[in-house]
């Protein structure tokens, strides 16, 4: 029987589209989310590394102050050898991340960019809980355990950072055909939120020194000798001194803290760390998609493991290496040196807070600047150089002048000098990772030179921790002269780069997938007719097969075969085609950038 028309009519209306749904404003709609969703990510990722910075830095600062004093040693601990204790878990925390190189990209790649995160904040919370029992098997340990985590998880978070930047980008631009088909990004194209992104995160970050200090604030410094007594036996500070604070006091507490007190306190900060945790886990997204993230851990583990030696056949990363040094060198200076040994030294330890969080204030405002160059178009020399600059003027003025010990008259001048080494230490730290994530633009190569770039940096913070002894001028030699090395290697980087000298990256060796998952059963579709399979394999060859199959695939057909010839040919092709494509988009980035 025949359907009426009426019916028929009324079945399209109720299965069709709405009248008014609108496909492309649907879509507008759609994609503005994901835009909201990276930022969400993106502050996600600032606010929880900066709450889980602020407890570990705030926890280990009260947790050295304490145990730096005498009479609290003997009466809560006795014959426990809690100074040993002390030195053998900052040994652990700054000796252990040497081999962080190792591992590091290994467990990025297993893991995945956000689990790195949340797994090494447990960390940090791991190293808050054995504080309330302090024996050599809880600290050592956990200690340890810091120092195995500092270098994925700064790794991490710069990748995750400039992976964010790079699908803002495509989420703005959508409909462009190489965003749907999903190929590689124009060379610059996602500079700008590289740059806003990674100003963000340290602004964010740098905030952490300032929640460092509410420990201090609101319970320890009601407990804390006035400088007179604890700087009674100091006869020099600042340049003249050597060490630390050389002859500082052994007791710095009038009473002792209540035990139900630290106790308290301790709980707050675990809490802290448990929130940051859950801002990684709940707040933060992945960075890369299920079957992204296949196909980076599909490379092999040899291949991973060579991957971060492979990248400093790059020039650019190997000129860049000394400023990594350096920028390790400076922060820590910056705490040892330049407040505790200039600072701590001529006012006091009751001041120490206020020189830390005027530093913290300086360090994150001034890491907005950069994004102020997307306004004026600056060189992207100026952050570095700009940074460098100050950094030097300082130095200069460091070796000169000391302060006096038992001399609170010296305040505002040390303030100055924190805000200025603030100055610089946000530059410094926003133009590298800025400048990685703009050279770097490959999210299969993120990782790997982040790990480069932090490995680098617990270097400097291990050489730092061997130092501590030396004389102040000593030192200060020591980062003038890497200072003055990092300058020039970089100087001589851009000098290159405005040659259009080309720079050597290692081949990203294509995914291996042993398994035949959903994602890959198109690749043996037994429903596709032999001319489908025959156009899919020719656009496969043309997009660029390894060379290592073309010469196994020409074995096969015998020595003599004509495809052996064909493939050689085209594997040569290929890869000056390769190396054509990233000397061009080397040029283009230099010309874009100044």
């Amino acid at each position: 029987a025949k359907i009426p028309d009426s019916l028929l009519y009324q079945g399209e209306e109720f299965l069709g589209p709405h009248p008014d749904y609108d496909e492309e404003e649907e879509e507008r709609k759609y994609y503005r989310r994901k835009r909201l969703g990276v930022v969400k990510n993106v502050v996600g990722a600032s606010f929880g590394g900066m709450i889980i910075y602020s407890v570990y830095m705030g926890l280990l600062q009260m947790q050295l102050i304490l145990h730096n004093d005498e009479t609290y040693r003997e009466v809560k601990y006795g014959s426990l050898g809690l100074e040993d204790i002390d030195n053998k878990m900052l040994m652990g925390i700054n000796v252990t991340p040497i081999v962080g190189l190792l591992y590091t990209p290994i467990l990025i790649r297993f893991l995945g960019t956000k689990w790195m995160m949340f797994l090494a904040s447990g960390i940090y919370a791991l190293f808050v809980s054995t504080n309330y029992w302090e024996r050599y098997y809880t600290l050592v340990p956990s200690a340890v355990a810091i120092g195995v985590a500092i270098v994925p998880l700064w790794a991490s978070m710069g990748s995750y950072i400039t992976r964010m930047a790079q699908q803002y980008y495509e989420y703005v631009n959508y409909k462009e055909e190489h965003v749907q088909e999903q190929k590689r990004l124009p060379k610059g194209a996602c500079h700008q939120y590289v740059i806003i992104f990674q100003s963000v995160f340290y602004i964010f970050f740098h905030l952490s020194f300032v929640f460092a200090e509410f420990p201090m604030i609101l319970f320890l410094n009601g407990f804390l000798s006035d400088y007179n007594h604890t700087l009674f036996n100091v006869k020099h500070c600042g340049a003249n001194g050597k060490g630390i604070i050389d002859g500082f006091n052994k007791t710095v507490l009038i009473t002792l803290p209540r035990s139900k007190l630290l106790i308290a306190v301790e709980s707050v900060l675990m809490g802290a760390a448990f929130i940051g945790m859950i801002i990684f886990l709940a707040v933060c997204g992945a960075a890369y998609r299920p079957t992204e993230e296949i196909d980076l851990r599909s490379i092999g583990w040899g291949n991973i493991f060579q991957m971060p030696f492979k990248h400093l056949r790059d020039y650019r990363l190997r000129l860049l290496c000394p400023f990594f040094i350096y920028s390790g060198f400076e922060v820590i200076f910056a705490v040892q040196g330049l407040i505790l040994s200039y600072g701590v030294c001529g006012v006091g330890m009751e001041k120490l807070w206020l020189l830390v969080m005027v530093y913290g204030l300086s360090a994150s405002a001034c890491s907005s600047i950069s994004m102020a160059f997307l306004l004026r178009r600056l060189p992207r020399q100026v952050m570095l150089l700009g940074g460098a600059s100050v950094h030097l003027v300082l130095l200069i003025a460091l070796m000169c002048w000391s302060t006096q010990p038992r001399h609170p008259e010296q305040l505002p001048q040390l303030l100055v000098l924190a805000a200025l080494w603030g100055l610089g230490t946000a530059l410094n730290k926003t133009g590298l990772s800025t400048l990685l994530g703009m050279f770097y633009e490959d999210k299969e190569r993120l990782d790997f030179v982040y790990t480069i770039y932090h490995w680098w940096q617990a270097i400097a913070i291990f050489i730092v921790y061997l130092w501590s002894a030396l004389p102040m001028r000593a030192k200060l030699a020591i980062l003038l002269v890497t200072l003055l090395v990092s300058g020039l290697c970089y100087w001589q980087m851009e000098r290159r780069l405005a040659k259009r000298i080309g720079f050597r990256l290692p081949r990203i060796p294509r995914p291996r997938h042993k398994v035949k998952g959903y994602r890959y059963l198109e690749e043996e579709n037994s429903d596709e007719s032999d001319s489908e399979k025959s156009d899919v394999e020719g656009e496969e060859d043309e997009e660029g097969q390894s060379e290592e199959e073309r010469e196994e695939d020409a074995g096969s057909q015998g020595s003599d075969s004509p495809w052996r010839e064909r493939g050689g040919v085209r594997g040569r092709r290929q890869r000056r085609d390769d190396a054509a494509y990233e000397q061009a988009g080397e040029q283009e980035d230099y010309v874009q950038a100044t």
